[in-house]
């Protein structure tokens, strides 16, 4: 297919992906909604009367909440009109100069967070990077926790600290040991790491309180995934974590990218869900494959100096699919609303080359990472900042998912 947009070869945003985000520009500050194509952002407010009367309210909104809220049906309205108007001739004269006029340079764009955050829940699905992590911590025979393999493991995150990509990160304060056995000290994070992460965004109406979703209907939960970094002061984690799991090591700062990629445009990426065993319980149950074929790395950089790919992993390692995670989230009854956020834990493969944290990277820091010009790590320096792209590619065409990209900024003294 072709667009009448200039698509450049090897563009993450081809017709045939069509991602969403919010943007504003310096003339109009107002945050509204587009969709990445090429090197341009059709302003979907600005063509917002181009489209049926039953989702411009949701077109013309300053986040993607309410268009999350309306479910597959409007979602592939919206799909499907946006093609259209961005395919070469294909929209009417007098329209086609309404919709030249809302494509907008991506340079001239500022992005926003593209939801209102109302939850976000983090899971710890990789096999890999669990087993990595168990056998760091105890031993190979007991890598993976008694109920690893029955339950998608996870924790309820700090949406307040969620934040899109571009946005410094601060090194974070807190309790450490660094001694085993002596007494706690106080001061600055000294193994700072980042986590490679991919999350979907909850849409459809959701579920009221008391109410399940099941495994099976629970694809018309998912409206579309993105990036993610979930940085981790591993130090501060460590002293803190028992007995009730992540707080004050995690809620530092939580990067996702800009744009939420359609699981439509994800579909012809579909491979098939990663062997369990044992039989999962009946309501983690489902026929459909949801899992992708999305090639994924992370990129250190330190100030003033070239990048240097450190991982290179895939998302076809999760264990546990977005759809086994919102069963198990609302078994209970817990409600889900449109704009929550649940990511998919750290994404190791199974080569050393394709760890995604500094934690295993540099092996609990028993290993030094090579850095382009010279440079070294083991874990994240001020100064340094981390870049995670991902990419789904076949028979030429490629479903790409932009950057999500944060910088390191020193600890600020108490």
């Amino acid at each position: 297919m072709a667009s009448f947009v200039n698509i450049p070869v090897g563009s993450d945003f081809p017709l045939e992906n069509l991602p969403y985000g919010v943007f504003s520009t310096k003339t109009n500050p107002r945050k509204r909604i587009g969709v990445a194509i090429g090197e341009h952002v059709l302003d979907l407010a600005g063509a917002a009367k181009l489209y049926p009367p039953e989702v411009q309210d949701a077109l013309t909104s300053d986040s993607l909440n309410l268009l999350m809220s309306l479910g597959h049906t409007a979602w592939n309205v919206v799909r499907t009109c946006t093609r259209e108007l961005l395919l070469k001739n294909s929209i009417l004269e007098q329209n086609a100069m309404l919709v030249r006029n809302v494509i907008i340079p991506q340079s001239e764009c500022d992005m926003h967070l593209p939801a209102n955050i109302g939850d976000y829940t983090d899971f710890y699905s990789s096999i890999h990077h669990a087993t990595n992590v168990g056998i760091m911590f105890r031993s190979k025979e007991t890598a993976l926790m008694p109920n690893w393999r029955y339950l998608p493991v996870g924790y309820h995150g700090r949406a307040s600290s969620v934040v899109v990509s571009g946005t410094p990160v601060r090194r974070p304060l807190g309790q450490t040991v660094p001694v085993e056995g002596q007494p706690p000290v106080f001061g600055a994070c000294k193994l700072l790491d980042f986590e490679l992460e991919m999350a979907f965004f909850v849409g459809g109406p959701g579920n009221q309180l008391g109410e399940r979703i099941t495994a099976e209907d629970a694809w018309k939960n998912v409206f579309g995934f993105t990036l993610m970094n979930d940085w981790s002061a591993r130090d501060i984690q460590k002293w803190e974590y028992v007995p009730l799991g992540p707080f004050t090591a995690k809620n530092l700062g939580t990067t996702i990218a800009p744009w939420v990629v359609p699981v439509a445009s994800l579909e012809p990426f579909l491979i098939d869900n990663y062997p369990q065993e044992p039989e999962v319980f009946p309501y983690l149950k489902h026929q459909r494959p949801f899992n992708f074929d999305i090639n994924l790395e992370v990129s250190l950089k330190p100030e003033g100096a070239a990048e240097t790919v450190i991982c290179k992993s895939n998302y076809k390692y999760m264990y546990w699919t977005a759809l086994q995670q919102i069963a198990h989230h609302t078994v209970t009854g817990c409600n889900v609303r449109p704009g929550d956020l649940m990511a998919s834990g750290t994404i190791s493969g199974e080569t050393e080359d394709s760890y995604g944290s500094m934690l295993e990277l540099s092996w609990r820091g028993s290993k030094t990472i090579n850095l382009n010009g010279g440079g070294t790590r083991k874990f994240l320096q001020d100064g340094d900042e981390v870049i995670i792209r991902g990419h789904c590619q076949r028979d030429g065409v490629r479903i790409g998912f932009g950057e999500c990209a944060g910088k390191v900024l020193p600890a600020i003294p108490l």
